[in-house]
């Protein structure tokens, strides 16, 4: 049977009162990096496809990838790289049942978050 009361139930009280942690964040994050991942792969495999395709189809997508949203776009990606493959390996060491408390989990939340920055800035300055 239906339930009749449906919208007159109350909201969670955690709704109101929880405060986002780093750890769940960095969680959160790795997701979205994954995701938008897979777009720059996208535009990437449709770069190689243009260049098998004909000299038209890789100027568009040639014109495209080095444009500056292109260029904005590809950083951002390298960016997500970073940050997902430390996630990662974040994920790998808390697998195993190291640095499971919250002190240890935050501070290697802050590490991969700064060091996916850093590594970022050195193979952008590398390339």
């Amino acid at each position: 049977m239906a339930d009749v009361n449906r919208g007159n139930r109350p909201l969670s009280p955690h709704l109101t009162i929880y405060r986002p942690q780093l750890t769940s964040m960095t969680s959160i994050l790795t997701r979205i990096t994954g995701n938008a991942m897979l777009i720059s792969a996208l535009l990437i495999v449709w770069w190689f496809l243009a260049a098998a395709t004909s000299p038209d189809a890789f100027e568009t997508a040639n014109g495209f990838i080095t444009s500056w949203f292109g260029d904005l776009v590809m950083f951002l990606s390298l960016l997500g790289l970073w940050y997902h493959t430390l996630a990662g390996i974040r994920h790998l060491i808390w697998d195993n049942g190291y640095a499971l408390d919250v002190p240890t989990a935050e501070k290697l939340g802050i590490a991969i978050i700064g060091g996916s920055v850093v590594l970022t800035i050195l193979t952008a300055l590398i390339i």
